[in-house]
């Protein structure tokens, strides 16, 4: 996709932080917005000030992790613009930090549900919308740095992201053949308001095992507002969108970080010549399976 003037981008998450500045960018590039929040006023104050630069723009409250509420989202949308999205962002997120060992179910619960769930649910409600347009489409799903590596403090968020990650490569392969593509964003820090996610955090999860409160929001965000320009990032993403990049990772300062993580793992890897008999038997018949057995899964319903 090179040209955004007259597309429909449905964007999570998209009353403030990334998804603000996704709508801001791709707003001003043509494109008419669908913002997505589980915040109804910050949702109007959204669609408002985009409005006034002249956006198209829809707004919706929307929790990602009730299904029903994202199709009737979906349906809303259509019913609007008369279309499914040709872009969509799975932007929303939150995170919580604390040691892991204090971890409950209630935290895994929410972290896991809305930044894992969420994106399950959007590509789900949004991806056979997408093929039965037979448009070129593309979706981009924001994810982490902290993806990539584990995390004793912020465990479940990573686990999540990490999934996402991998959930996304899948997408990219599957969805290719339907002229839509994937992208998934690794940020390391974005200038956001995610410091203050916990205030959204359902009462139904019950308590936290984590440190909350006014001096936990306070020191996160003393880091959030060093981070990158949302509306920077989201040029970084329309960029990838036009190269059709799996991954867009606009942080210099993360490679060397990353080139040690994966240099581990290759390292825990014996050479070949330590079994090359076991490893010629299984490469053929992982190729065979691929070749031959592997069609008895991609063959239509019913």
């Amino acid at each position: 996709m090179q040209d955004f003037a007259g597309q429909l981008a449905f964007i999570t998450g998209g009353a403030s932080g990334a998804g603000f500045g996704q709508a801001q960018v791709f707003g001003r590039a043509g494109c008419r917005i669908v913002i997505a929040d589980i915040r109804a006023e910050a949702v109007e104050t959204a669609r408002a000030a985009l409005a006034a630069e002249g956006i198209e723009v829809h707004g919706i409250a929307l929790d990602i992790t009730d299904r029903a509420a994202y199709a009737a989202a979906a349906d809303e949308v259509e019913r609007v613009f008369g279309q499914a999205p040709t872009l969509l962002f799975n932007t929303a997120g939150v995170n919580n930090f604390g040691p892991i060992e204090n971890t409950t179910y209630g935290d895994f619960d929410w972290l896991i549900g809305v930044n894992l769930g969420g994106v399950v649910n959007g590509m789900v409600t949004f991806v056979p919308r997408m093929i039965a347009s037979g448009k070129p489409c593309h979706v981009v799903t924001v994810a982490s740095l902290g993806g990539f590596t584990g995390s004793s403090l912020a465990g479940p968020y990573s686990a999540a992201k990490a999934a996402v990650i991998n959930l996304m490569e899948g997408y990219r392969q599957g969805l290719e053949k339907y002229d839509i593509g994937v992208s998934v964003v690794c940020p390391a820090n974005i200038k956001s308001n995610i410091a203050e996610a916990t205030l959204t955090r359902p009462a139904a999860f019950g308590e936290s095992g984590y440190v909350e409160g006014a001096e936990a929001i306070a020191s996160l965000q003393s880091i959030y507002q060093h981070g990158m320009e949302p509306t920077v990032l989201a040029a970084h993403v329309m960029q990838g969108i036009r190269d059709n990049a799996l991954y867009i990772i606009p942080y210099p300062e993360t490679k060397d970080m990353l080139d040690q993580h994966f240099q581990a793992i290759l390292a825990s890897i014996p050479p070949l010549e330590t079994d090359p008999e076991g490893a010629e038997k299984r490469v053929k018949a992982l190729m065979d399976w691929a070749a031959n057995g592997a069609k008895v899964f991609v063959q239509p319903k019913g």
